[in-house]
């Protein structure tokens, strides 16, 4: 008899958190649900209304958007997408070359686009750079209009000491001055700040070759790909020699390098200290999205110019809100030029920062817990029959250079990847417990990473080609 499990199964749509309508994520409970979500089948847009902000507009957004596309008589053949600041609308615009044509006046930004492909289009463009609008904010607005009879009931810390209590966590978990680290309204635009700033700044040295190390997570590549007219990229983070090589030839053209530590979703870590003195002898910053490492895993101020940290991620702890942060190395002479980079940075809705500032009290209790029942669970698939392939931090391949940053023994990044030697589709629909994007969560967390992150890539000819031809740098999981 199989024992009942301790664990109800979450239906499909369901917000992760459940009945939290600030969920940045949600359930997928079977792998069908995940590929008609990735081919937005109708059925499945009628489930999923919450999910990840950065790639569903929130309905909240969408209410809101409706109020004031009527408030300001806009025309049919337009849309209105609400951004976290007129900042952001100035960027967006530029990008697009898109003109609002009436003058909208809101504490937050919004802009007119032509329906169809441009609205698409920036919208992609808002999931890549991270100016979202708070649904914290949207749901007071429309509280106050009267068009929701309810605000969601969460804890909140205090409005005034909140702030103060996420900067000095996070300079005391760094080892670096606050003023030295500023908030975004998300990860991914605290990445795309760094490097819009780095390539204003070295733009006027001649640096325009902005390198990439490592499979990355999808948006930072989107944005190397997308962003910089001049890019290269090494997925093989193992050979730092091809690195090396093309130093030699370009190494003054390059703006910066940067990676994960460890990448997004193989956990490997590169060899910090032979990469940290090529940037040396190249006097080029070394950009580390740390969201993997955590300040209380890794010490990596020998090693990053700058750090980007998604705090959605490990310091939320509760999937409940969309922040970032940037924080650039005292040790570094880049930090001596700070409004380089935080002059692009919008400030996160007031109580998205309270939310944050009461879960990140727990940041350090949450990331040791996790360390501890990691190394169980690498424990428990080792020995586990229907079990491929492993992919942690220790790995064997990269467990020297991991562990060479380690702070204590209970150091391990709380994130497992694995491949399966039974049908793929069984396993996942059959096991019952949270399943949905995200990670960083006190409960644990069933992410169909390659789908969800990749699925052009498995599903056509040519990404399949892709993956094989650089299957040493990635693998299904």
């Amino acid at each position: 008899m199989i024992k009942e499990s301790i664990f109800k199964p979450i239906s499909c749509g369901e917000t992760l958190p459940v009945n939290n309508i600030h969920a940045v994520s949600t359930s997928m409970p079977t792998l069908q649900d995940v590929i008609d979500y990735e081919e937005q089948t109708p059925e499945i847009l009628e489930k999923i209304t919450v999910a990840y902000p950065r790639f569903i507009v929130h309905p909240y957004l969408k209410k809101l958007a409706i109020y004031l596309k009527s408030k300001y008589k806009v025309s049919d053949n337009y849309e209105l997408i609400l951004l976290s600041s007129k900042k952001a609308v100035k960027v967006v615009s530029s990008r697009f070359y898109i003109n609002n044509p009436i003058d909208i006046d809101e504490d937050f930004g919004v802009i007119m686009v032509l329906k169809g492909r441009q609205y698409q289009k920036v919208l992609k463009f808002i999931q890549h750079v991270g100016y979202n609008l708070s649904s914290r904010l949207a749901e007071d607005y429309l509280y106050n209009l009267g068009k929701i009879s309810n605000i969601h009931k969460e804890e909140l810390e205090e409005k005034t000491k909140a702030k103060d209590i996420i900067i000095s966590t996070l300079s005391n978990a760094y080892n670096q001055p606050q003023k030295n680290i500023s908030l975004t309204p998300s990860g991914m635009n605290a990445m795309y700040c760094v490097l819009k700033g780095i390539k204003n700044i070295q733009a006027k040295n001649g640096r325009t070759i902005l390198v990439q190390l490592g499979w990355l997570y999808l948006d930072t590549m989107n944005i190397v790909n997308h962003y910089f007219e001049e890019s290269k990229i090494f997925y093989d983070i193992t050979n730092l020699d091809n690195l090396e090589n093309f130093l030699k030839e370009n190494g003054l053209k390059v703006s910066a390098i940067v990676t994960e530590i460890p990448t997004n979703p193989l956990v490997q870590t590169v060899d910090l200290e032979k990469l940290k003195n090529l940037c040396k002898f190249y006097n080029i910053p070394l950009v580390i999205d740390s969201t993997f490492a955590t300040p209380y895993n890794l010490n990596l101020n020998s090693y990053a110019d700058i750090y980007v940290e998604s705090l959605t991620k490990f310091a939320c702890g509760n999937a409940d809100v969309l922040m970032g942060a940037i924080i650039l190395n005292k040790n570094s002479k880049i930090s001596h030029i700070s409004q380089e980079f935080f002059k692009h940075c919008d400030e996160p809705y007031i109580k998205d920062i309270q939310r944050l500032a009461l879960e990140i009290q727990d940041y350090k209790t949450r990331v040791k817990k996790i360390s501890s029942n990691t190394k169980k669970l690498v424990e428990y698939f080792q020995k586990s029959s229907y079990i491929d392939e492993i992919f942690y931090c220790l790995s064997p391949k990269y467990k020297e250079n991991y562990e060479k940053l380690m702070i204590d023994e209970n150091s391990l990044c709380g994130i497992i990847s694995i491949t399966f030697k039974k049908d793929f589709q069984k396993v996942y629909d059959n096991l019952n417990f949270p399943k949905g994007p995200s990670l960083g969560t006190e409960f644990t967390l069933l992410m169909p990473y390659t789908y969800l992150a990749h699925y052009d890539l498995i599903v056509s000819k040519e990404g399949k080609e892709f993956l094989e031809k650089n299957k040493s740098s990635y693998k299904s999981s």
